[in-house]
């Protein structure tokens, strides 16, 4: 659960001890409920279930089901715990309409992806189901259909898909396991004391799930799949009344029970004296301490609540900017800080404060994290620190307002599952815009301010410590300690520094368009500007707010010569990106950049360096200075580098606790056959930092740019674009280099290879298994491989997991690279019981020599053909995806003209005949290499692990 938290970290406020009150703002009246989108069609059969109807055309011919279940572990029976998840993997397993696999086999055969598009998840208090569908196809949307219907009331829980789905469940269980794992299990009793939450764990008990019978399942599915437990979701480019109809059909027809069970609401008890909560384990990579503060549910399906909502949003915003200002000091308190609300359960919100960091710290970063609070109750925010994150907000409102009809179903749909699930409001863009128009300009500094005293009470407190080393770990009586002499404290205001100068101080002298094409083919403008500068322009109406840029120039670290430079080199564009630019250093950067919705991000990779980014149509001016800066005034700040060298330092060091880790370490080094710019990051790696080194690389690598590419794909006028590339970019300083990135010799090894890393406590194994070669690079072989890998990534699927039950998932991946040699690399990867290694590797070499006999089939050409055309259908609507693909093409000299046709074309020509070859000429054994991670105890010399 702790790790809950980091993944919302940027979603959160801040904690701080109460002391003197202040006096509340006079509240709202009271107002009517916030009325749901009036573009979603909801109505509740007679049977209880409600539903929910939006047309929308993003992606255009598609459509998001969702069966919505209102129960999730919290409901389970002791009988029961792990059940509810187990029951949703077994909705994949057989229904009545569908036969054991036959539902995956036939969603497969039209282009749905296991995972991507057809899914589900399980919580604590809900099951949701998932499914992308055709609407091109009434005969494939009517499926979808019957397919939620089935989930609903007809999976047949037969004793034989029980069985195998257990080893299924436990290899979901086993790859969960881990530090964090120990750490929630020693957190979670703390966090959660007293509730039912505690030991409701969604995935439940290993003791349990390989016991389940067939009785115990069919009382957890009939208790709680039923209709007045249900919603229906239906998002996409289809007609409503017709949908509409459908869901009236297929689901009023399902029963309510006569006896039904109460479903009851659980919550999460207070506490008046803190609770605390220190825990270690030595494979943790990083530490953290946290400040929990638990609360009741609040209502904000009125106006008053919508408010609240704005004025949190003002408040996280401030709070975790002048966190993030802290850690930008030489020497940084904590790695990454973070302050707000969250929640996880449905019986409880709660206020979290955290920092994480490497080693020891914790009671000086719970003391920096405290000030901090502790200095906004005694002295609150600044109107300039309000009235910026105003702007932001207000401008986050308005983008969100320009693409109102540019939405994606898959969003919608989401919003609708969590209105029913948690009655949380979702009255559409139109109405937030409207509302946010009025109530933010009105929300005060006071108003603010006052949520301090709200959020962080003496009471219904947690404190959670965390870390790898117990030596270094405060004790509770010095934890609580801290908040007691913070609370005494008499903190100075928040004062700041505000740069008032023009982002550039002098326009500078705009260059030409020295050449010009149109491509009218792909609706894409070429430009070659006088200094030598390239422009590639494709204007789309796939998103109103959305510009994405990228640039590429030849040479980056592989231009280095000796070694003991490339660390330096390869550090480069992150410490200066750290740095600010021109007048500005990386805070007051932040600050200029109030209401812009513009970022630019400078690369140095080992064959180019370049630079991505985005920005709105109304920012894009913003976003051509920043470039232009980045040439011509980058910074080199001693104390942004100090800041970034300690935080990385620890954070990458403290990874090395981390088995996964050490596997990936492994790996690296091996496939590289231990050349020096291949090794992993050590104390070394960090001793070998040099901000002069990295900033003389990087303006020596950003000297010149006639040899760089920019692509610029979105909403945009072409000749504005032209006129703005010919005056920032036209106005970049040219060397006329002609630089050829170097092949630094890297090779991936020869013969057949094993290794075992022996690493960890639990009982679990990864496995990794790799193909590599020479081989020629065209367009048509890149996609026969990948054509041919994700068929045998299905097969192995439909083997090792579906069959023998060995495996929670396993993937198959496969390229072909162009540069610095011709070459290719499958990989083949799983977790597993270790004692199941040398079964599980001897089965996937049994699929690879019946794949290079005919194993894949018509069926499994049509899976692997309607995904990707599928796929490709929707990319082309994607402002990413001609982005990379534009830049893709032009760097191995095709002819982006096929980029709408050239795939369609080539799959529909796909046989199996050509997927048997082409795993024929990859799958050799000449280069094999083996990695397995296992726990310490295992016993290696059991393995066997060569190809025979």
């Amino acid at each position: 659960m702790p790790r809950f938290f980091s993944a919302i970290a940027l979603l959160l406020l801040a904690f701080v001890p109460i002391a003197l009150a202040q006096d509340a703002p006079a509240p709202l009246p009271e107002d009517s409920a916030i009325p749901l989108d009036p573009l979603v069609r909801t109505g509740m059969l007679p049977n209880g279930l409600t539903y929910y109807v939006r047309q929308n055309s993003r992606p255009e011919n598609r459509a998001e089901l969702r069966l919505a279940v209102n129960a999730g572990s919290i409901l389970e029976d002791e009988d029961q715990q792990g059940l509810a998840h187990f029951l949703e993997h077994m909705a994949f397993n057989g229904t009545a309409k569908f036969a054991k696999q036959e539902l995956v086999d036939y969603l497969e055969s039209i282009g749905t992806r296991f995972g991507p598009d057809l899914n589900a998840y399980t919580s604590f208090d809900e099951t949701v189901y998932m499914l992308q569908v055709r609407t091109d196809s009434m005969a494939q949307f009517t499926t979808g259909i019957d397919v939620l219907r089935e989930w609903a009331a007809n999976i047949t829980l037969e004793e034989e898909e029980i069985e195998k789905e257990r080893g299924v469940i436990i290899e979901e269980w086993r790859l969960g396991r881990g530090a964090f794992a120990r750490i929630r299990e020693a957190q979670f009793p703390v966090l959660l004391k007293g509730s039912r939450y505690a030991d409701r764990l969604p995935i439940g008990k290993k003791e349990s799930i390989e016991s389940f019978d067939v009785e115990t399942f069919q009382r957890f599915y009939s208790d709680w799949y039923r209709p007045d437990l249900m919603a229906v979701v239906a998002v996409g480019d289809f007609d409503v009344d017709e949908v509409e109809a459908m869901i009236v059909e297929q689901f009023s027809t399902l029963e309510q029970p006569e006896a039904a069970r109460e479903r009851p609401a659980y919550s999460v008890p207070g506490n008046t004296a803190p609770l605390v909560s220190v825990a270690t384990d030595p494979e943790l990579p990083y530490g953290s301490i946290q400040v929990v503060y638990k609360h009741p549910k609040e209502d904000r399906s009125t106006l008053t609540g919508y408010r609240k909502d704005l004025t949190e949003s003002l408040y996280s915003v401030m709070f975790n900017q002048r966190l993030q200002e802290l850690i930008q000091s030489a020497d940084p308190p904590f790695t990454f800080g973070s302050a707000g609300p969250g929640t996880f359960v449905k019986g409880a919100d709660f206020y979290n404060l955290q920092a994480i960091l490497a080693g020891g710290g914790h009671l000086n970063a719970l003391e920096v994290l405290l000030t901090e609070a502790e200095r906004v109750r005694q002295h609150g925010f600044t109107q300039a620190e309000l009235d910026r994150a105003k702007i932001d907000l207000m401008r986050s409102f308005e983008q969100a307002y320009a693409e109102r009809d540019k939405g994606e179903s898959r969003s919608y749909a989401s919003r609708y599952v969590n209105h029913y699930l948690d009655g949380g409001p979702s009255p559409g863009i139109e109405f937030s815009y409207r509302a946010s128009q009025d109530l933010v300009p009105a929300i005060t500094l006071d108003e603010v301010n006052y949520l301090v005293t709200q959020y962080l009470t003496e009471d219904n407190r947690v404190i959670l410590a965390d870390g790898n080393d117990p030596e270094m770990m405060p004790t509770e009586a010095e934890l609580l300690a801290v908040f007691d002499a913070v609370a005494a404290k008499t903190i100075e205001p928040y004062a700041e520094e505000v740069v008032d100068a023009p982002l550039i101080p002098e326009m500078p002298t705009p260059g030409t368009i020295a050449a010009r094409t149109t491509d009218d083919v792909i609706g894409v403008t070429r430009a070659t500007l006088s200094n030598g500068v390239r422009v590639v322009l494709k204007e789309t109406d796939f998103k109103n707010e959305e510009i994405l840029f990228s640039a590429y120039s030849p040479g980056g670290t592989s231009l280095v010569v000796d070694d003991a430079d490339y660390i330096p080199a390869s550090y480069a564009s992150g410490l200066v990106a750290q740095s600010g630019l021109g007048a500005f250093g990386p805070v007051e950067l932040y600050k200029k950049m109030t209401g812009k919705l513009v970022n630019v991000r400078p690369s140095i990779g080992g064959r180019s360096e370049g630079f991505s980014g985005s920005a709105s149509p109304e920012d894009i001016e913003s976003l051509f200075q920043l470039v232009h800066l980045h040439f011509t005034a980058p910074r080199a700040d001693e104390t942004a580098y100090a800041s970034f060298k300690k935080r990385i330092g620890q954070f990458m060091l403290g990874m090395q606790a981390d088995p996964a880790t050490a596997f990936r370490d492994t790996m690296a080094v091996v496939m590289a056959q231990n050349h020096p710019r291949a090794q992993p990051f050590s104390q070394a790696t960090l001793d070998a930092m040099d901000l002069d080194a990295s900033f003389a690389f990087y303006k020596e690598r950003f000297a010149d740019a006639s040899d760089f590419t920019f692509y610029f794909v979105g909403n945009f006028d072409t000749e504005r674009m032209l006129d703005m590339s010919a005056l920032y970019l036209g106005s970049l300083p040219a060397l006329d280099r002609e630089d050829t990135p170097q092949d630094i010799g890297i090779r991936t090894p020869e013969g057949i290879v094993t290794k075992v890393v022996q690493r960890g406590v639990e009982p679990k194994a990864q496995v990794r298994i790799v193909f590599t070669g020479e081989a020629e690079w065209s367009q048509d072989n890149q996609r026969l491989m990948g054509a041919m890998t994700q068929a045998f990534q299905i097969k192995l699927r439909e083997v090792l997991r579906e069959d023998l039950g060995g495996v929670y998932g396993v993937g198959a991946s496969g390229g072909l690279s162009r540069e610095p040699n011709q070459s290719y690399s499958i990989s083949v990867s799983f977790g597993c019981d270790p004692e199941r290694i040398n079964e599980l590797v001897e089965t996937v070499y049994a699929q690879i020599d019946s794949v290079k006999a005919g194993a894949l089939d018509d069926t499994y050409v049509t899976k692997v053909r309607e995904t990707i055309l599928r796929g490709h259908e929707t990319n082309l609507q994607e402002n990413r995806y001609w982005l990379s693909t534009l830049s893709s093409f032009d760097r191995s000299g095709q002819d982006a003209t096929t980029i709408p046709t050239g795939l369609p074309s080539f799959m529909e020509m796909i046989t199996p005949r050509m997927l048997e070859d082409t795993a024929s000429q990859y799958f050799t054994f000449d280069n094999v290499a083996t990695f397995v991670l296992v726990h310490e105890d295992f016993d290696a010399s059991t393995l066997e692990l060569e190809p025979r």
